[in-house]
């Protein structure tokens, strides 16, 4: 049996990672995932040797605090695959973990891919070194990276993304709401604080208070809050009651964060794949994002060249079309008053909607199929299936 060692280190990873063995396992059906998996991938027959959400922390800080421990794993994972090589690696995202592994690993022998490049067209670009050193084969997907990675000389392939070819082109807002019983005419706000417990820790309270603040203007506001674990789900209910928002009607869901963009007006989300997510489901939105005050000054200096946006939508249009209140600027009167704007503007919002269907059809490309080509050559060596 072909052994593919795998990892990934959230909860977006997750989706890809299961997304990407869906694709493999149609045409080798006896493929064996081991490594770092989440529940989606651990559905689909990966076994996982640590808890994925031991790797889910992010900030300089934060990462420092579980330092010993991440290391610890990453040292473990490399002994795993050392002692007995997989016939393939792949490593989904998680850079700061997974190119360390690949590094390792690809010094003994091991072929190693990395779904998911790193963001070195915003900063700290010359990661592409290391990447030279670590990997094997990119898969990308967003257009424009593929061509940094063939001009360094890196095997690449564009997949686009699994979200792209899921979500549909017009959502059914209508629907969405019927099933969550909202009437047609109630203005509905969706919070995505974060995906990890380390991101509520600085989202959670500011979130709450900035429901508060849009329920003064919007009495009459209903708010939908999805959630990726039942953790992080109780962070933020702790956070409602901390701040007097419990009081709000804000609908907790779990795994439905679709569900909640799709009937939304507009949405307050946390920077990362959420604000993706979001532009696919053709909600207008508010992106924010807060770390530790180190942090941000670690990543600021760190940030030289780096684009003026941070959002992947303004990332992938190349402008801002959606608003960025980032650390200092995410104040729960700042977040409020923009999340407003977007309700009272039909016109923006109509215009908006209009570019996120360009970056939908750009990200569609039937990434299965891709995936599945771009790999197939390294699996058919090994004599899978």
């Amino acid at each position: 049996m072909t052994r593919v060692g795998i990892v990934a280190g959230e909860a977006s990873g997750d989706l890809l990672g299961a997304h990407l063995m869906t694709a493999l396992q149609t045409r080798f059906p006896a493929l064996e995932f081991i490594g770092i998996a989440g529940p989606r991938m651990q559905a689909r027959g990966a076994k996982s040797l640590f808890p994925m959400e031991k790797l889910a922390v992010r900030g300089y800080v934060e990462v420092l605090k579980h330092y010993r421990e991440i290391r610890g794993i990453q040292r473990d994972i490399v002994r795993e695959f050392q002692n007995d090589p997989p016939d393939l690696f792949i490593g989904i995202d998680a850079p700061d973990f997974n190119l360390g592994v690949e590094e390792k690993l690809k010094a003994v022998g091991v072929t190693t891919v990395h779904y998911v490049s790193p963001s070195i067209w915003a900063w700290r670009g010359e990661r592409i070194h290391r990447i030279k050193r670590a990997v094997s084969h990119m898969l990308t997907i967003f257009p424009f990276e593929a061509k940094i990675y063939t001009d360094a000389g890196i095997p690449v392939t564009y997949v686009g993304h699994t979200l792209a070819d899921e979500i549909p082109l017009e959502i059914d807002r209508g629907a969405a709401r019927r099933e969550l019983n909202i009437e047609a005419d109630t203005p509905v706000i969706a919070l995505l604080p974060g995906s990890r417990v380390s991101e509520l820790d600085y989202h959670a309270e500011l979130f709450a208070a900035t429901a508060l603040q849009i329920g003064k203007s919007l009495p009459n506001a209903c708010f939908l809050a999805p959630f990726a674990t039942p953790a992080t789900q109780h962070q933020f209910e702790a956070a409602l009651k901390k701040t007097g928002a419990d009081k709000l009607p804000i609908r907790c869901l779990q795994g439905a964060s679709q569900l909640a963009l799709a009937a939304a007006d507009v949405a307050l989300v946390k920077s990362g794949t959420s604000t993706l997510e979001a532009a696919l489901m053709k909600c207008p939105m508010v992106i924010t994002y807060r770390v530790s005050a180190v942090s941000a000054w670690l990543m600021r200096r760190m940030g030289r060249g780096y684009l003026p946006y941070i959002g992947l939508p303004n990332i992938l249009a190349g402008e801002f079309i959606v608003p960025e209140l980032l650390q200092e600027d995410a104040t729960p009167d700042n977040l409020a008053q923009a999340t407003l704007n977007w309700y009272r503007e039909d016109r923006l919002r109509e215009k908006l909607q209009a570019r996120y269907v360009e970056i939908h059809r750009s990200l569609r490309q039937n990434s299965g199929e891709r995936i599945r080509e771009a790999l197939t050559p390294y699996l058919t060596s090994q004599h899978a299936g």
